[in-house]
């Protein structure tokens, strides 16, 4: 996972990610991590946030927030993304959450997405997979998101969002075609599914 950076060293590496952009209802989150690289201060496990369990992404998430150099956590919420697409909600958390940083990077590493910045930046396919920092910032961000679902579970409760997160799942759109929308759920992704 420290290829990437190990191109970087002697610089300071700062990973974004986000969470959420595929689900039918509450906000993307996007995080921004500058994580340490000794080798005494790594974390073990990092790995993109989608092959972990949620019990050892639990786990890391408060390793990462108490290792990290600097990091930042931003939603964006589902007016924005109905308003501006969900492509461009994901650039504007990405760029607020590296502006958010109390520390200013060398250099940024992207999940895939092109950010607005004056930084140098590399936009790497899989990032998650393959960069230590990403990974670290894919983890927080959807860790964040992940425990906000469950809070919305508790104030919308005939719809589960605590299981599936707001995900387009066959139980998640079943009820959405019963009890209709919430005040949570993005408008341009549900019209297919209720008029």
């Amino acid at each position: 996972m420290l290829n990437l950076e190990d191109e970087y060293l002697g610089k300071v590496i700062a990973g974004i990610d986000e969470a959420g952009r595929g689900p039918l209802a509450g906000p993307v989150v996007c995080a921004c991590v500058i994580m340490p690289l000794e080798k005494d201060k790594l974390i073990e496990g990092i790995n993109d946030s989608k092959k972990l369990s949620e019990k050892k992404r639990e786990e890391l998430y408060e390793k990462i927030i108490d290792r990290a150099i600097a990091y930042s956590i931003v939603e964006i919420d589902r007016r924005t993304i109905d308003k501006i697409n969900i492509l461009n909600a994901t650039k504007l958390g990405m760029k607020k959450a590296l502006e958010n940083l109390s520390v200013k990077p060398d250099i940024v590493l992207t999940d895939a997405v092109k950010i607005e910045t004056n930084l140098p930046q590399e936009n790497i396919i899989k990032g998650d997979e393959k960069s230590y920092n990403i990974a670290s910032a894919s983890i927080l961000a959807k860790v964040y998101r992940d425990r906000l679902m469950k809070k919305l579970a508790l104030k919308y409760p005939l719809y589960n969002f605590d299981k599936h997160k707001g995900y387009g799942t066959k139980d998640h759109i079943e009820r959405l075609k019963k009890y209709g929308k919430t005040q949570e759920h993005r408008e341009s992704f549900i019209k297919k599914f209720i008029q």
